[in-house]
């Protein structure tokens, strides 16, 4: 168990079940993409640590480029879209991976896939480490998805409680 301000975290997926579970997303997009040279979107902040482990595991030609938006408070939702990072790079054209490390009530993703449509993309898909299905308010439909998980809050590789446990090597879950 875990302590991050006032909260208790139990151990939830390990690190070697991660890594595994990337790895195989990494070959899955690999033989998916061959002979394209996709562009990665990382969603920042949390997408950080999932996006430079599965980049190592695609054996390809990638461009890697971040946005970054809010939507959360403490541990909740606002339902608010806030874009603080504006994407800078051309889509039009382009195989485009959206790289998030949660989808929960999918109003983030629509945001972000609004978006990127304006720009053209020859294709658009979604990889995500984590997903909540019972959270969902949008139709948001992942290709790539790394653990299905339930409607509880996480913290750790790249996940946060304000601000804090992003750097953890594994997930906690909530106690």
């Amino acid at each position: 168990m875990i302590q991050i301000k006032d909260k208790r975290f139990v151990p939830f997926i390990k690190e070697p079940e991660l890594l595994q579970r990337v790895s195989a997303l990494g070959l899955q997009i690999t033989k998916d993409y061959r002979g394209s040279s996709p562009l990665l979107i990382g969603i920042m902040n949390g997408a950080f640590m999932f996006l430079s482990d599965l980049a190592k595991h695609i054996d390809l030609p990638v461009e890697l480029s971040f946005v970054k938006i809010s939507s959360y408070e403490s541990m909740a939702s606002t339902g608010t879209i806030r874009p603080l990072i504006g994407l800078d790079t051309a889509l039009a054209g382009r195989d485009v991976i959206i790289v998030e490390d949660i989808v929960d009530t999918g109003l983030s993703m629509s945001y972000i896939l609004e978006m990127v449509q304006k720009s053209k993309p020859k294709s658009l898909q979604i990889a995500t480490l984590l997903l909540k299905p019972e959270a969902l308010k949008k139709n948001i439909e992942a290709r790539y998805i790394g653990f299905e998980i339930p409607n509880k809050f996480v913290v750790g590789y790249g996940l946060d409680y304000d601000g804090l446990g992003r750097n953890l090597k594994e997930i906690y879950q909530l106690a």
